[in-house]
């Protein structure tokens, strides 16, 4: 039996060395495919959502009804064209000064993972619409996130801070997670909705660190840390920890959760912070009734019902990438998606469905 457990432990040492190696590697390669990318060009793209809603209705309309019907809603669409070309110009006889310009909805998509890899992208993106949006506009950010980097997520909540700042109002819709710093992205909006059963919350901080001092004692391995300064170094993989450097690193995490909450009490002051901010998260209609979210509606709800009263633009920051690089980065992405799934599902078990 303890023959049978030395063994199990050895090989249980093994996998988790594998892991860390592979999860290493990864991130190796990720850090240096994103800096790849961040040196890249790229371009702006605008795409009108509204056209995409009518050629989805049109397709609809050609396989429902048949030719008589169609024929019949051409011709309402023209009589309705014709009326408002003629209110236009008779208005413009009387000199009454044409109606402003239509609201503008420009829509921006974020896709979390953990080192919010796509706040580079987005800050392109709101650069370009801060450019020409007027306070009578909105944007709305599509945000998925189930969290990651504290200085990551850090720095693109500050990129949408910057649409705040310049009073123009920002919706974001959360259809599935946004979650921890996921959620420090969210809280900056004007109206947060989700899905009824998006996952919100988890305003906590979290450090898993492996330690492998003692395999590496047995196996008469010496590993050294020098630093310079107590606190250099608090906890470490593969030295000896200490208790007054694992008191440290326990105050770095509270005062980091300490950040967090007062973030989000700026932005969401009726809010019971030290209610919420246990790292807990919330399915969509629950969240509405903590105060986490303001609505419970998808987005695409939320866009269909502004089609006729706002022109809506997708804006997209598009990389030029060499056909290499993007070879490189979708093998990054394929391992980095893989690797993040197995953790949330791993992490997250209890909200299967069953």
């Amino acid at each position: 039996m303890t023959e049978f457990l030395i063994e199990y432990g050895l090989f249980f040492a093994k996998v988790v060395t594998f892991v860390l190696a592979l999860v290493i590697i990864i991130a190796v390669i990720s850090t240096v495919a994103q800096r790849r990318r961040q040196a890249a060009e790229g371009e702006i793209e605008v795409r009108s959502l509204n056209d995409h809603f009518e050629d989805m209705q049109h397709a609809i309309e050609d396989a429902v009804f048949d030719e008589f019907r169609l024929k019949q809603i051409d011709k309402e669409q023209k009589k309705r064209d014709k009326a408002e070309a003629k209110e236009r110009k008779k208005a413009a006889k009387a000199g009454v000064e044409e109606e402003a310009d239509r609201k503008r909805i420009f829509v921006i998509d974020f896709d979390g993972d953990i080192h919010a890899s796509d706040a580079d992208a987005m800050r392109e993106e709101v650069s370009a619409i801060l450019s020409v949006a007027r306070p009578e506009d909105e944007v709305v950010l599509r945000l998925e996130s189930p969290g990651g980097l504290v200085h990551s997520y850090g720095f693109a909540s500050s990129q949408l801070e910057r649409i705040r700042r310049r009073n123009i109002p920002l919706t974001v819709c959360v259809d599935r997670v946004a979650a921890s710093g996921g959620y420090m992205m969210a809280c900056i909006a004007n109206t947060l909705i989700a899905a009824p059963f998006a996952l919100i919350g988890s305003i906590g901080v979290v450090a898993q660190i492996p330690n492998f001092h003692r395999l590496l004692k047995r196996n008469d391995v010496d590993y050294e840390v020098l630093t310079a300064g107590d606190y250099k170094r608090t906890l470490t993989m593969f030295g000896e920890n200490t208790e007054a450097g694992r008191q440290k690193f326990i105050e770095e995490l509270e005062d980091t959760h300490s950040l967090f909450k007062e973030f989000v009490s700026e932005y969401r002051p009726d809010l019971d912070i030290e209610a919420i901010a246990t790292g807990e998260v919330w399915f969509g209609r629950r969240a509405l009734d903590k105060g986490l979210i303001d609505a419970i509606e998808t987005s695409d709800d939320y866009l269909f019902r502004a089609v006729d009263e706002a022109d809506i633009l997708l804006v997209k920051y598009e990389y030029k990438l060499s056909l290499q690089e993007r070879l490189q980065s979708f093998g990054v992405n394929v391992l980095d998606a893989s690797i993040g799934k197995l953790w949330s599902r791993l992490s997250q078990s209890r909200f299967w469905a069953r």
